[in-house]
Formats: C-alpha cells, sequence, structure tokens
C-alpha cells in the first residue's frame, strides 16, 4: 500500500483562518507588501517580459498591488485557498487549492508565490504541479518563511510550557530549511534553482501584539496535531515574561525574526545553461591549486 504525504498541517483551518482574516487585512498587510516589493526587485533583474502570470496565493491582491506590472508581468492571474481573501483581489482570480493546481501543463510564463506555500503538505508534489504548469523556460519564484522563522516566540513558548505544564506541544509551525527548498527544487525538476535567504526583524511593544498581527494576516497556528483547547493564562503569561527577558530592549520591545526564503527555477527548456559532462574538464584540480 502506497501511502500519500504526511498531514502537516490542517488545510481546512489554514482557509478558515484567512476567511476571517480577510476583511481587516489590510491593517496587519505589512509584511506581505515588504516581501512583495523584494520579490519585484528580483524580477527586475530578469530582462525578459512574461505574457501570463500566476500569483499562487495571492491573499487580497497585494502581490499585484505591489507589482503594478512590474518585472515585464503583462497578465497576472490570481488564486487563493481562501474565497473570503480572493473576494478582496480585482483582475481575473479562482479559489484554488496549491495542493491541486486546477491548470493544464504549459500554461504559464511566470509563476510566483509569496508567503503561501509554508502551509503545503506536500511541497515536493506542489513544486512538481508548479513546474508542469509551465511553458518550457517558464520561470518560478517564491518566497516563504524559513526555518529561523519566529525562533524568538518559539523558544518563549516552549520554555513556558515546560515550566507550567511540565510538556510541549506544537505551537509554531514548522518551516523548511533553506537547504532542503533548494534539494526539493531538484528534485522537482526545475532547471538552474537558486536560492537566497533574508532576515526581516519586526519590532513590538509586547507579544500580544505580535501574535494579533499574526492573527490578523491569517496566519495561526493550523498544525495538525496541535492543542485544540484554550492555552492556560499561566503560559501566556510566562511565555511574555521569557520573551522579554530573553529577547526585550532598553525600550521594553521585542524583535520578531522572518527568515525569508527566496527560491528561483526555471522549466527545462534546451537552450538554457548545462554543466559539462562528468570528466570533460581539461584542467587537472591539482593545476588550480
Amino acid at each position: 500500500m502506497v501511502q500519500g504525504p504526511p498531514t502537516i498541517f490542517d488545510r481546512r483551518s489554514v482557509r478558515r483562518h484567512r476567511d476571517r482574516a480577510a476583511g481587516r487585512l489590510a491593517e496587519y498587510d505589512f509584511l506581505l507588501r515588504e516581501v512583495a516589493d523584494r520579490m519585484g526587485d528580483c524580477l527586475l533583474d530578469i530582462k525578459r517580459s512574461f505574457p501570463l502570470a500566476l500569483d499562487l496565493g495571492c491573499h487580497g491582491g497585494q502581490v499585484a498591488e505591489v507589482l503594478a506590472g512590474r518585472g515585464g508581468i503583462e497578465r497576472l492571474v490570481q488564486c487563493d485557498l481562501s474565497p473570503a481573501m480572493l473576494a478582496r483581489a480585482t483582475g481575473p482570480r479562482l479559489v484554488a487549492d496549491e495542493e491541486a493546481l486546477p491548470f493544464a501543463d504549459g500554461r504559464f510564463d511566470l509563476i510566483l508565490s509569496v508567503l503561501s506555500l509554508h502551509w503545503v503538505n506536500d511541497l515536493p508534489g506542489c513544486f512538481s504541479q508548479i513546474r508542469r504548469a509551465l511553458k518550457p523556460d517558464g520561470l518560478f519564484l517564491a518566497a516563504l518563511p524559513g526555518g529561523g522563522t519566529l525562533d524568538e516566540l518559539r523558544q518563549a513558548m516552549l520554555a513556558a510550557e515546560v515550566s507550567v505544564l511540565g510538556g510541549a506541544s506544537p505551537r509554531i509551525s514548522p518551516f523548511v530549511d533553506a537547504h532542503d527548498a533548494g534539494a526539493l527544487m531538484q528534485r522537482a525538476g526545475f532547471a538552474l534553482p537558486v536560492v537566497d535567504t533574508d532576515r526581516i526583524v519586526l519590532s513590538y511593544t509586547d507579544p500580544f501584539a505580535m501574535m494579533a498581527e499574526l492573527r490578523g494576516l491569517g496566519e495561526s497556528n493550523a498544525v495538525a496535531e496541535r492543542t485544540r483547547h484554550f492555552t492556560p493564562r499561566a503560559v501566556i503569561d510566562a511565555a511574555a515574561h521569557n520573551y522579554h527577558r530573553e529577547h526585550g530592549d532598553d525600550d521594553g520591545r521585542i524583535p520578531a525574526t522572518f527568515q525569508i526564503i527566496t527560491l528561483t527555477g526555471w522549466a527545462p527548456h534546451e537552450s538554457q545553461q548545462k554543466p559539462l559532462a562528468r570528466g570533460s574538464g581539461r584542467t587537472p584540480l591539482s593545476d588550480a591549486l
């Protein structure tokens, strides 16, 4: 019997969280817009046009607004798991699940995604679907949170649960490692894969303001094995104390670190550069050394 990918995330909860956040998303979308702006700069470095592009996991259309035709995008289709989020966007759009893309092979010149793919259970399968939906020599460009994201909160919550409850539960989503993300790109068949990492550190008055912003983005905990009952007040207070003690500055503010992994890959095409065949080198390594 062949088993499918493990269920790490509750996708129905992901959709509900996004539906709930859609109405007030504009109050909390700074991080979305910041990462989208950086992605626009990446596109400017690629001197080509993209007649048809897809924004995969578009939230409320922030990427389309920030890019506004930058990077050679001529027509942008947007899709999201959440109907309520999608209703905030304008232009061509449809409800679609990143785990089951409804697009024909070889459809798009560019597929981009900003802070959405970290809720996908089968990331290798998702990457394979994206590659197939690209035209030959089409570009995939994605930004997603990496392994160092929200480490301060993770440490504070872990210590609080252990001290108050005597054990810990999954409170913070697991994030992909940059090296693993590159390996998954190669496994999915992308040519010329590139992985870049960057850090964005936001500042808050307290952990409650930070968690309110995460909820406002639709980023509440959707780990399948999460605890389903309310968190005891003693755990919350201990976590806030730990956060301030370990990470607070002289002004009483706390940082929240987001490691952003940017993935770039191309659907294979015969015109692309290829590595030399093994054994074809003419200069001995000893000469170079």
